[in-house]
């Protein structure tokens, strides 16, 4: 029989574990790089040599696990996998619940300067998708986007919550979608950020299409085909080999925080040569963390490979649930690709933040939550 219990949760990690990620920071071999290489190759070698020697020395892991303990967490059993979960009541009993979901290479780590301000008038409800972080390594074929959606929905379910809201970005701009159209009674509205698969052109767009777009449009498209050619290197990995990288990240803590630090480096806004340029260091090493410490890398890009091998891959049709998109200074969604998937009710754009909008600018991305979810109430 199955259990549906939830269960609180508290991180514990223990000091055998710490001491093994300091003795694997000293052994380190490091690789040699090309003369000014820069970030050109991937992952800069000057920094990742001094970024990981603030993870061995400066970083206060237990400062940090102290600070997300603070925040209410439990685990679920759903469909056969564990799911790990923050979540905070409002102290306004009417609240709309919301389900916040983090995308790859992020984690519930993305959401906690959001959980505040958020939490005054939503009660918050924050996963680690199936495979990510704390919920653990999956064990079985077919955790694809769907699954996660179809998870979320009972998770909704399992805590009494009728009607909620659902937001995300990367991969939780997938989800929520998905979940919309998994539960399209219960779930209120959507609103995405760092938007793809569903919101942007799959294939080659036709010269009389082009000419109909806007100027920024046309830069957002030359910006997809700039990933596709020189960009999508981990996707392409993630989506067809993820084991083979498996062993290299979960063996190898600097393998796992280049893995990492070069995406943060290509995604937040541009304006921010360095990823702490946009991001806080001890706030880019915690989101590194759970990776490591629960040894997920290899189960969260397994994510990629399920994806790209099911056919429900791609969205249909519109779920007919409000949805709001919030393009930031990075983000690639175009309103007509958008609409053929989505029911399109708002869209912001914004000439600041990056990929990582919950990191890096904050203020703007809950203000923009809360203005449309109030417009649904």
């Amino acid at each position: 029989m199955a259990d549906n219990s939830v269960h609180g949760f508290r991180i514990d990690i223990p000091q055998a574990h710490l001491d093994d990620l300091h003795t694997r920071l000293d052994l380190t071999r490091w690789p040699d790089e090309l003369p000014d290489a820069g970030w050109e190759y991937g992952a800069s070698l000057p920094y990742l040599r001094d970024l990981a020697a603030y993870w061995r020395d400066g970083y206060d892991w237990r400062k940090h696990e102290a600070a997300l303990n603070e925040i209410p967490q439990y685990t679920t059993e759903i469909d056969g996998t564990t799911v790990h979960f923050l979540h905070v009541r409002s102290p306004e009993p009417d609240a709309l619940p919301l389900i916040l979901t983090h995308g790859w290479p992020g984690s519930v780590v993305e959401f906690l300067g959001l959980i505040g301000p958020l939490g005054e008038e939503f009660h918050l409800v924050v996963p680690s998708i199936p495979g990510f972080g704390f919920s653990g390594p999956t064990r079985e074929r077919g955790r694809n986007v769907a699954r996660t959606a179809r998870a979320w929905a009972e998770l909704m379910r399992r805590l009494g919550y009728a009607r909620y809201g659902a937001q995300g970005g990367d991969l939780g701009a997938l989800i929520s979608p998905a979940l919309a159209r998994v539960a399209p009674e219960a779930v209120a509205g959507v609103h995405v950020n760092a938007a793809s698969v569903g919101f942007i052109p799959l294939g080659p767009v036709d010269d009389a299409t082009r000419r109909e777009l806007t100027e920024r449009e046309r830069q957002r498209l030359a910006r997809i085909a700039g990933f596709t050619t020189d960009g999508f290197g981990y996707n392409a990995l993630q989506s067809t080999r993820p084991q083979t990288l498996s062993y290299a990240l979960t063996d190898s803590p600097v393998g796992q925080l280049a893995w990492i630090m070069e995406t943060f480096q290509a995604w937040t806004h541009s304006s921010a040569p360095l990823p702490e340029d946009a991001i806080d260091r001890d706030t880019l090493l915690t989101n590194v963390m759970p990776y490591w410490l629960t040894g997920t890398a290899g189960s969260a890009a397994r994510m990629y490979y399920e994806n790209s091998h099911v056919p429900d891959w791609f969205p249909a049709a519109p779920s007919g649930v409000p949805t709001a998109v919030a393009n930031f200074a990075e983000d690639v969604a175009i309103r007509r690709w958008a609409e053929q998937a989505n029911t399109v009710v708002r869209w912001r754009e914004f000439d600041r933040g990056g990929h990582f909008a919950a990191l890096e600018v904050p203020e703007l991305l809950t203000g923009d939550v809360r203005g449309f979810f109030r417009s649904l109430r």
